[in-house]
Parts: structure tokens; sequence; C-alpha cells
């Protein structure tokens, strides 16, 4: 079962850097949300939890003597609260972006930038205030 999950681990993580390097905001969104994904396929992989092996096995008289490693199942709840935060983060900022600049493009966001000659005034303004 391991080899399977680190083939689709791998497919997952070249689709996201495919989406992420992208030009198209909501492409480079769902790349992050797939590297996510195949992050935390990764974590769950390392902890060799699979069907062959109970998670907790029993000894005499019915008594546990071993049980699982909990942290990967640990750190994986914790990064997907994590990476759901991160996502409506992104998302809110994508909403405003296309409402603000009135597309998802990464490359027309430079217009939304103030020419050089009017940031260097800014700061140079800014520098004798203080």
């Amino acid at each position: 079962m391991e080899p399977w999950l680190a083939i689709l681990t791998g497919l997952l993580t070249a689709c996201a850097l495919y989406l992420v390097m992208c030009r198209n905001l909501v492409r480079i969104v769902l790349g992050t949300v797939l590297l996510a994904h195949a992050i935390n396929l990764a974590v769950l992989t390392s902890g060799r939890l699979t069907r062959a092996i109970p998670p907790i096995a029993q000894g005499e008289g019915g008594v546990p003597e071993t049980a699982a490693n909990a942290l990967p199942q640990a750190l994986i709840l914790t990064a997907i609260v994590i990476s759901f935060g991160l996502l409506m983060s992104v998302l809110v900022l994508a909403v405003r972006l296309r409402r603000v600049l009135g597309t998802v493009d990464t490359d027309r966001f430079r217009a939304a930038e103030p020419p050089p000659d009017v940031a260097a005034a800014e700061d140079e303004h800014r520098r004798h205030e203080a």
C-alpha cells in the first residue's frame, strides 16, 4: 500500500507545482491546496499506518501491549486546520483583487503598483517627516 501512496503523493505534488507556476490566481490557489494534501499524505505514509497492523496490539488477556504512534495523525489534523485557514485567507485576497483590478492574471497586477518615481518620492517624503 505504501508504494501506491508514494506514487499518489508524487502525482499530487507534480500537479500542484504545475498549477502554482501558472499565471492565473485561481490555479495558484488550487495548486496550494493540492500541495497541502500531498504533504498530508506524505506524513500519513511516513507514519506507516496500514490495514495489516492494528493501531493497538492486543496481548494476553486482552491487555494492550503496544499502540501505534499517534503523532502523524495529530500533525495532519493540525496541518489541515492551518491549510484551511490559509486557503480562506488566499481566497479572500483573490476575490478582493478580482474586484479591485478586474482580473486574476498575475501579470496584470503590476498595473496596481505605483510608478517607481512616485514610490521613491513617497519614501523620501516619509524620511523627511521622521
